[in-house]
Order: structure tokens, then sequence, then C-alpha cells
């Protein structure tokens, strides 16, 4: 957007952005076998790709989605046990990147685990030295989600997320991007009481002080929420916005992925941040229905992600989205009337 709108608020702005952006097409011949033996053809929402995340950004959009596994000792993710039921069509990780200690990038373990970054640090390397190159971007919102739960058919069990963890990972973030690079829950506090009064008195950011700048939500709305806030109230010193619900100190940025919620309108309106979803398990793609995008798109949901801002090479489908003309970020049509 061009610099007579920097003088919006970034709750002003609508961005279209991707889900799971690391993720690569689950390897070919695992996909198959997995096919064969899926009775319910739930293994279709596994597939989608996409381009680097890189080369996302210079299209224009402007969500990133990054999955993060804890894997303090290493090795964890390291020997994807779907590789035993199919030959793979290349090595996984053959400069053993994944042996190291430190946050993984993956989707599904053991089954979906191609991906352009194996590392938290290497994508955020990445991304910032984009940033830096273009210094001039519109504020990239980039939902995170830490993942962990119980073992896998495989017995594989990841790491949970704990206060140490939390603290590690908001330091990657920071250390990864550089503080002046984010947009924090501080920095859109100020001088309220708390981060949802500032809210909902419309102090975020605007374009012109948001630009080049990285803005992080945890995604998860449960354990690991309550967790990341504890002990952090309105989210003072934390690297990452919340999940939060309406009423809390901690809300400022909220989950609606189903964008017939019809309070999304309302919450846009009071002054929260709303991220929802166009598509969702291919099946949009697989019968080119746009009817979620474009409900999304008058919820004034700031948010939108989409698996297709470029239409499938998995399958045949001229599903992709964008605003007018090919582009991916807007002024919102709820909170700029």
């Amino acid at each position: 957007m061009r610099s007579q709108h920097d003088a919006l608020r970034i709750n002003q702005l609508q961005v279209i952005g991707s889900h799971n952006s690391y993720k690569k097409e689950i390897e070919p011949k695992l996909y198959r076998f997995l096919e064969e033996k899926d009775t319910s053809n739930s293994i279709q929402s596994l597939q989608y790709t996409h381009i680097p995340i890189l080369e996302q950004l210079d299209m224009g959009l402007r969500n990133l989605e990054i999955d993060v596994y804890a894997d303090s000792k290493g090795g964890t993710y390291a020997n994807p046990k779907g590789l035993s039921l199919a030959q793979p069509n290349e090595a996984f990780d053959p400069n053993k990147v994944m042996q190291k200690p430190g946050f993984k990038i993956l989707h599904v373990i053991d089954i979906d685990f191609r991906t352009h970054y194996y590392t938290l640090d290497a994508c955020l390397k990445d991304i910032k030295s984009w940033s830096e190159a273009h210094p001039n971007h519109e504020p990239i919102f980039v939902t995170l989600e830490a993942k962990d739960g119980k073992a896998n058919m495989f017995g594989t069990q990841p790491e949970e997320f704990t206060t140490s963890l939390f603290a590690e990972l908001d330091n990657a973030l920071k250390s990864g991007l550089g503080s002046d690079k984010l947009i924090t829950p501080d920095n859109v506090k100020g001088k309220y009481e708390t981060l949802e009064q500032a809210v909902l008195n419309n102090n975020w950011p605007t374009l012109k002080d948001a630009r080049g700048k990285f803005l992080f939500i945890l995604d998860d709305s449960g354990r690991k929420r309550d967790l990341y806030i504890k002990g952090h109230p309105s989210l003072n010193n934390r690297a990452m916005f919340a999940n939060a619900n309406p009423g809390t100190p901690e809300a400022a940025t909220l989950f609606r992925n189903n964008p017939e919620d019809k309070s999304i309108k309302d919450l846009v309106s009071k002054g929260y941040i709303i991220r929802t979803r166009a598509d969702a398990g291919t099946k949009e793609a697989r019968s080119n229905d746009y009817s979620h995008f474009n409900m999304a798109k008058d919820s004034g949901a700031q948010i939108i992600t989409t698996d297709y801002y470029l239409p499938s090479t998995l399958f045949k489908s001229d599903y992709h989205i964008s605003f007018k003309n090919g582009t991916y970020v807007r002024k919102n049509p709820v909170t700029t009337k």
C-alpha cells in the first residue's frame, strides 16, 4: 500500500497470507501409500504445497503461519517413520540439521514432514534478510503454533512446551529478527492499564510505524495459551500476542477460523485483530468454492489465510484467491468506513 495510507492503523488493513507457509508436498509415494489405506479420504486434507516463503513475500502475501516443535536435545524428528513405508524421492535432511538441538518446523510428525525450513532459526534468518532488503514492506502477521501432544501411531513423542521453552521461543524470535523488527504487546499497550484497553481504544501502531516489522500471534486457545500468559499480565515482556478471550487483559488478537462466524464483524469493529480462513482441508479448492473467501473479506477479519494464492499443482482446480488486481493487502472494509 502506498505512503498515503501510512496514517492507517494496522487493524485498518486486511491481508491475505498462507496457511502452514513452510509446507512442501507430502512425499508422493508415501501419500499414495496412505491414500490406498485411507477409506475416509481424510488424507486429502494434506494434499497441498507452498512455494518458498520468500517467494510468497515477493508476491505480496503479508501473513505467514509456522508450526514449531521443541527439540531440546536434537534428533527427535530426524528420522521420519513414514519413510519406512515408501521409498523417498529425495533424501531427508542431508546436512543432518535435524540432529541438532533447537526449534524445528514441520507439519505432521513422521507423515507430513517435507518443509522449506528444518529450523526456526533458518526461517527467521531468511525473513529478516528479506525484510532488510524491503524496508518499507507492510507489517507481516505471523501465526505460530507451538506443537506438542501425545505420541503418534509410530510412538514418536513430541516434546511438551513448558514455561522455560516459551521463554526460549521468545528469545529465539527476538534474537532471530531483532527486537526492533517486532511489534509486541508492550508496544501496543503503551500507557493503558491493560493490553485490551489499548486495543479497544485503537492504540494499534500506524502503518508508517509498522513498516518493516513483524507481529507474531501464538496459535493456541488452551493449556499453552494459558501457560504463555501466566506471569505476564497483558503479555508484558512477551514477543507474541495470544488468542486470548475478549474481556481478559490479554485480548487483542483472536482466531475465528470459520468466516461464517457472525461475531467477527463486531469484534473487528471493537478494535481486535481477527484471523480467519478462506479455505481449509483442500475442500474449497476441489469444488472451486469461493463462498468462504467472500465471507472472510466482508467480515473485516484482518488476516485471511489460504492454501491457494496460486492454483493447486497436485490436483485439477482453478481455485486461487487474491484481492482486486492480484493484490494481497487492502484497506479494511469494516474499520475504514
